[in-house]
């Protein structure tokens, strides 16, 4: 017997829908290319994404056709998000920091029909435009009288002017919920990218959890700023989970720097942040130096790399601001774990709070999680043994888009299929995640595991430390020692003998690096993290000091 209910597919249209006529005054700010502050509404952003929609209609895509864009944090490409989608394509956010090579590739393989960037990309779509023959239609993302009079871009027309034309008008169509919605791609660290391709109701379910207050906690009272970027795994899903609850949303488009987002952050009243750990080193710093503080802000969402202990202490002692420590994948849409305190311990001293803190947290409904030896045995949450992380979920990948890289599930005795995350973890009797490493990363000595992430995190705690990234080097007698790359903060002075003696009590004396190399910059990839591939080469020739 089947249930009496209404059968509603999940559609982002909905999402839509629901806050232009639920909260349609609710506030979208965004810190603009051209410099100014633009400010529209829910339902201005739903009035113009019906017109997306219609252009698109008008340029005769077919369903599931897809649609890229090489743009910042801001309203023209939430209209995108929406419009595109909604109309039943595909949206495809492509990431402006990867090489032009890589961006080409991307947009062949995806098969884009439409692309639409940002003026400040221009210089990497002038680079692309001839070996991306499928783009049959550039969109600058400006006003008429903004568009390049001679780019050499072929087909070029201003966003402005292309969506004038269309009427505001528009019947959402409704399809299967499990068609695809959008699509990102790996950043592609050994061979070509991968793309994850998101349906509509992995896109809504992972809406529905992300807001849940065990996870961001998202409601019509906050002013949420969004510094992770649109083109990297949907902005962690808060455009659509801003939707779902009506809150004002903040973009900080081109500024990234320190003293933009402070002040973007000061003058709209945010009260939730969410980025990556290079972005808040740079406001810390900014507002250290300047003896700064929040008026708002309570609560910041960090993930995309682990988040240094030093931080999170930063941020809730120095500002009372909560770390909701995060972990999460381009395969998982992304969100797979978010670290919030239980009832039993909230009677626990600040310090043994903080040791909770620091690791990425719990599953959230709707993902499941195991680790595994190397014969596939799950291993005990204990928050001892560590093994090979495992996923699965309705917004965890199956498969990757035109089936790159084949079938990458593992399956379990009852046939099930868990995705291989690549981690390195453990899993508490509480269920909190802590990830110890990358399988790649993992520095073996002597028969015994060192994790890189905690040789890190110590360096970084150091005062005169900006940036450190832990790397194995060969050694005859121990296969592998570790050493740390350290990047100094400006005018901060420490020898390696300091640092080294800095680790002592906080580590096992096997553990502490056997050297400390002091660079100018510790390479980054396309969405800030550590490239460790890149760090080898460049100490390819290093030797330890005692060999």
């Amino acid at each position: 017997m089947l249930g009496l209910m209404q059968d509603q597919p999940l559609l982002i249209s909905s999402l839509i829908e629901f806050v232009e006529r639920h909260n349609g005054d609710g506030e979208i700010v965004s810190r603009r290319v051209e410099g100014d502050i633009h400010r529209t509404t829910w339902g201005g952003i739903a009035s113009r994404s019906r017109q997306v929609a219609n252009a698109l209609d008008c340029e005769q895509l077919l369903f599931s056709d897809r649609v890229a864009t090489l743009a910042w944090n801001g309203y023209r490409h939430l209209e995108l998000y929406y419009g595109v989608s909604g109309s039943g394509r595909v949206l495809h956010t492509i990431n402006p920091r990867l090489h032009p090579d890589q961006i080409a590739w991307i947009a062949n393989h995806a098969e884009d029909q439409i692309l639409c960037f940002d003026l400040s990309f221009l210089p990497l779509v002038q680079a692309v435009h001839a070996r991306c023959p499928g783009i049959r239609k550039w969109v600058a993302l400006c006003d008429a009288d903004r568009l390049p009079v001679d780019s050499g871009v072929p087909n070029l027309v201003s966003y402005e002017s292309w969506l004038g034309q269309q009427s505001s008008d528009y019947d959402w169509p409704t399809f299967d919920e499990n068609s695809a919605s959008s699509m990102c791609y790996t950043s592609g660290t050994t061979g070509n990218p991968k793309a994850a391709l998101y349906s509509h109701r992995s896109t809504m379910l992972h809406a529905y959890a992300a807001a849940l207050p065990d996870v961001m906690r998202i409601s019509a009272q906050d002013s949420v700023l969004p510094v992770v970027p649109m083109f990297h795994v949907n902005a962690w899903g808060i455009p659509y989970s801003a939707a779902l609850v009506g809150c004002k949303l903040v973009f900080p488009g081109p500024s990234l720097d320190g003293k933009s987002v402070y002040e973007l952050i000061e003058s709209e009243g945010v009260t939730f942040a969410a980025g990556v750990p290079t972005v808040w080193q740079m406001m810390l710093g900014h507002m250290q130096t300047n003896g700064l503080k929040f008026s708002k802000l309570n609560r910041t969402v960090i993930g995309g790399s682990a988040c240094p202990p030093a931080m999170i202490t930063a941020f809730q002692e120095n500002y009372n601001v909560e770390v909701l420590h995060a972990w999460g994948m381009t395969e998982m849409s992304p969100l797979g774990t978010l670290c919030t305190l239980k009832n039993k311990h909230l009677a626990l001293p600040a310090d043994a709070q903080l040791q909770i803190r620091m690791k990425q947290g719990r599953a959230i409904f709707g993902v499941d999680m195991k680790i595994v030896d190397g014969e596939g045995n799950e291993l005990p949450w204990d928050g001892k043994a560590y093994g090979d992380l495992l996923v699965k979920g309705p917004w965890v990948v199956k498969e990757y888009f035109k089936g790159e890289g084949g079938d990458p599930l593992v399956p379990d005795a009852q046939g099930r299929g868990w995705f291989p995350t690549g981690d390195v973890a453990t899993i508490d009797a509480d269920g909190y995640l802590q990830i110890t490493d990358r399988s790649k990363d993992v520095i073996k000595s002597g028969g015994e595991w060192i994790s890189s992430i905690d040789i890190e995190n110590i360096a970084v705690a150091h005062p005169a430390v900006a940036m450190a990234a832990c790397i194995g080097v060969f050694h005859p007698k121990w296969d592998e020692r570790p050493i740390i790359a350290v990047v100094k903060k400006p005018g901060a002075e420490v020898t390696r003998e300091e640092l080294l003696k800095f680790y002592e009590g906080k580590t096992a004396k096997w553990q502490i690096p056997d050297d400390v190399v002091f660079v100018e910059a510790i390479p980054l990839g396309a969405t800030g993290k550590i490239l460790k591939t890149r760090l080898r080469e460049l100490l390819k020739d290093y030797k330890l000091p005692t060999l």
